[in-house]
């Protein structure tokens, strides 16, 4: 066992809250490790709806200040990463047995002004009639509504997060378990297991527990805390289907039990249903849909649309928990999706941060707020950053996505239109670096299925903590839903015999030490 030097913070937890307070921090001038005992965005991070939005339905339950934080986030997050980060347009059908429509405007019209929007465009009222966006949908729909959110790719987001805080000295640490958290002398005591199973024992002077919806359960192993805050955990569930309809707009169905279902276009082929709201007990990471879930999303899109579905179409599912504030609310879908920050201070000047709740949207206001917090302990530490900084491969306007396409297609003749929308859709600038001086797809290496090449394979590896196939297929890229199982089982012997590899590689260079 080694003893490190002293970070300011230590982070349990690389899911976006824990990584996005790595960059915040990092940027900042602080010294930052951060251990996280799965892949980064493992949990609830990779489990959302995979939008940037206000939130539509939480002006019904009077959270105007939560809705506002959110609106003004979208622009902000749309401009610092506009390769992940894209507009949309909802539309959002008037069932006249549910919400009356004159409810709906007043709604739509706070969603507009309530964020300060400046570049999405504004809410406007649809004629289904004379519209082709009513082809999907049954014919008593005659009206409805169109407004403006912004989708992302959640797990990019974490992923890039955590390369920016690399970037700025941050130690990312994956695949490695937090055994238990002490007060010694003025500075915390960290034992971490890595996967090899050796130990480490960390020294940081703060340490924040993101853990998400395991915060509880660290906080009794670590510091066997008997008080612990009562938060409120909540499945939400999502599948994925062969395409509903063909153009770039998504869906809004109202339910009959107040609940919303969005279906959204999904890596070109594919439709995206959800999400669910359910409690939820047991553990967390062994969460997934259950049939009941899958016939509410089934059920949900038969009301609204012509083409009827069913359990026997869905090609890949997913689930996550959602870690609630629990505020004694009767349905599991009107709970806060706020976040709390709790601050213990110790006599001896340590802290303990602990992070409740939040949504994907707010992930850098909470970032913010938590290093607002920091500061009294480190009053020398850098100003606020991250709304004007840019994420790793996003260093160009959104006016300019379409032309970086263009321009990566004109570098590299040989590639589709396609491939090239997907790799600047997750890579942005860094799309470059993959393709590197390739001239023909041979020279980008093995060709693992769909347009996953080597190339781009070795990029995940040197520069996003990537271990093993499913990290790739469905965090990194979801190329899992083109892939066969041959294919994935290819990828994964790959990338054990590259581990192998290094692994003897870096025993070779210990001995010639």
């Amino acid at each position: 066992m080694s003893k490190e030097k002293i970070f300011d913070l230590f982070i349990v937890g690389g899911g976006i809250n824990g990584c996005g307070i790595a960059r915040d921090a990092a940027g900042r001038g602080l010294s930052v490790a951060l251990a996280e005992k799965s892949d980064l965005a493992s949990g609830t991070s990779s489990g959302s709806t995979k939008l940037i939005h206000g939130g539509l339905r939480y002006l019904e339950h009077y959270e105007f200040g939560l809705v506002r934080k959110s609106l003004v986030e979208r622009e902000v997050l749309w401009k610092i990463a506009p390769h992940i980060v894209s507009p949309l347009r909802f539309i959002f059908p008037h069932h006249k047995d549910l919400r009356p429509s004159w409810l709906i405007r007043i709604g739509l019209f706070l969603y507009d002004h309530l964020g300060g929007r400046k570049l999405l465009p504004p809410t406007r009222v649809i004629d289904f009639t004379k519209s082709g966006t009513d082809r999907p949908l049954k014919p008593g729909f005659k009206k409805g509504f169109e407004y403006s959110d912004c989708w992302v790719d959640d797990a990019r987001l974490v992923v890039l997060n955590a390369q920016d805080a690399a970037g700025n000295s941050a130690k990312i640490m994956t695949h490695t378990t937090v055994e238990s958290i002490r007060r010694d002398k003025g500075v915390w005591e960290v034992m971490v297991r890595q996967s090899n199973g050796s130990t480490t024992c960390y020294r940081s002077k703060v340490v924040i527990n993101a853990t998400g919806p395991w915060i509880n359960q660290v906080r009794q192993k670590c510091f066997d805390a008997n008080s612990v805050a009562k938060i409120r955990m909540v499945r939400g569930s999502h599948m994925v289907v062969p395409a509903l309809f063909d153009h770039s707009e998504c869906y809004i169905f109202q339910n009959a039990d107040a609940r919303i279902v969005f279906a959204i276009p999904y890596e070109e082929e594919f439709t995206l249903v959800g999400t669910t709201d359910a409690d939820y007990e047991g553990d967390p990471g062994e969460v997934c849909i259950s049939e009941l879930e899958k016939e509410y999303l089934c059920d949900s899109v038969n009301s609204y649309f012509n083409k009827q579905i069913s359990k026997a179409d869905i090609v890949w599912t997913y689930s996550a928990v959602r870690p609630l504030l629990d505020e004694g609310r009767a349905q599991a879908q009107t709970a806060t999706r706020d976040y709390k920050i709790d601050i213990e201070l110790g006599f001896d000047h340590t802290a303990l941060i602990n992070v409740y709740g939040g949504k994907i949207t707010t992930y850098r206001k909470l970032a913010e707020d938590v290093l607002m917090e920091v500061g009294k302990l480190f009053p020398s530490m850098g100003e606020s950053w991250t709304e004007r900084s840019s994420l790793p491969g996003g260093d160009f306007s959104i006016e300019d996505y379409q032309n970086l396409i263009a321009s990566l297609v004109s570098d590299y003749q040989f590639m589709s239109r396609a491939h090239a929308s997907r790799l600047i859709r997750h890579y942005g600038k860094n799309a470059w670096r993959i393709l590197d001086d390739a001239s023909s797809y041979d020279d980008l290496g093995i060709c693992f299925g769909s347009d996953l090449y080597e190339s781009e394979v070795v990029y995940l590896i040197d520069n996003e903590w990537v271990t093993c196939a499913e990290d790739i297929l469905w965090r990194r890229t979801k190329r899992g839903l083109k892939l066969t199982n041959n294919q994935s089982q290819l990828l994964d012997e790959y990338l054990g015999n590259r581990k192998i590899a290094s692994q003897n590689c870096s025993y070779n260079l210990v001995q010639c030490e």
